[in-house]
């Protein structure tokens, strides 16, 4: 594994992160405490230290398995989680940006997770006019100086949310999540220039596109319907998986697996500290975590020894 600083936090996260929505229930399964443990335990082993959550991934049901699955080991580990958002049922949420609320939210996530601070807490997808909510980053700061946060980011919706990434210094954010991979390029142009401006870390979500980067999933694929895929992103999937299959056939080398090229395409962009795809088994944990071994240059091959 590698590790690389997180912009100016001081922490020193693996590159190869655990994505941890699908705990929440809403990619086609439900999950056990027991396989929680065991893809926590097989990203421990292959060197992860960086995990990130949200409140919203089933009503802090993500937060309660990490929570369970890391008790007496909490030295170990990078949490990150998110605020902004009330989970319903399934693809049911309220958002909920007032100090009060997202104070509430923060010892909401902190009982769940069992642990009395977490290392990087993001504004979640908030609109601009939500942003801007009169009394929010004040409120986090005081959080901070007490001891239950120790940074401050921004996950950032749309991808090429440029407004909220130029004002992460101004109101005491010191990363960047952003969707990254090779179907969704859009924040090379502005949002990474930003982040360099300003010192920011970069953690790339939904770096396999929802799976799609697997190569798994060819055109006419359907999922179940308890399952994000087939609820959110009907509209262009199978264009995607139709580039999806020119890009196998065109830039991925011959006997390297397409989803560790994918999270390693990911790794080459300089603005990036690390990736944080999801993953349902600890075999896939440890073909993730194969990608941290993969060194691909700017045209996305691997590099000769």
């Amino acid at each position: 594994m590698h590790y690389r600083n997180l912009g100016r936090t001081g922490l020193k996260i693996s590159v190869i992160g655990v994505g941890t929505w699908q705990f929440g229930g809403e990619w086609g399964r439900d999950f056990s405490q027991t396989e929680v443990d065991a893809i926590l335990a097989a990203a421990r082993d292959c060197g992860i230290n960086f995990l990130d959550t949200a409140e919203c991934y089933g009503d802090h049901l993500s937060e309660r398995f990490i929570g369970a699955a890391l008790a007496g080991q909490r030295d170990r580990w990078i949490i990150a989680t998110k605020f902004g958002h009330h989970f319903h049922e399934s693809f049911r949420r309220t958002d909920l940006f007032g100090p009060a609320d997202v104070v509430k939210q923060l010892d909401d996530s902190l009982r769940a997770l069992r642990t009395d601070y977490i290392d990087l807490l993001q504004c979640h997808s908030a609109k601009d006019e939500q942003f801007r909510t009169e009394g929010l980053w004040e409120a986090l700061l005081k959080e901070k100086a007490k001891g239950k946060v120790r940074h401050l980011g921004i996950s950032i919706s749309p991808n090429t949310n440029v407004y909220q990434t130029d004002r992460a210094s101004f109101v005491g954010a010191e990363s960047i999540q952003v969707v990254y991979n090779r179907l969704q390029r859009e924040p090379e142009e502005k949002v990474f220039p930003s982040c360099h401006r300003q010192n920011l870390g970069v953690l790339a979500r939904v770096p396999l596109a929802s799976g799609f980067l697997s190569g798994k999933y060819k055109p006419g694929a359907t999922f179940a319907p308890n399952d994000v895929r087939e609820a959110w992103m009907k509209k262009d999937r199978d264009a995607k998986l139709t580039e999806v299959a020119r890009i196998a056939a065109a830039e991925v080398p011959a006997g390297v697996p397409m989803a560790r090229w994918a999270l390693a395409w990911c790794l080459r962009q300089p603005a990036v500290t690390a990736v944080i795809p999801g993953c349902k088994s600890p075999e896939q944990v440890r073909d993730n975590a194969a990608a941290a071994g993969l060194d691909i240059g700017q045209n996305g091959h691997p590099q000769s020894a």
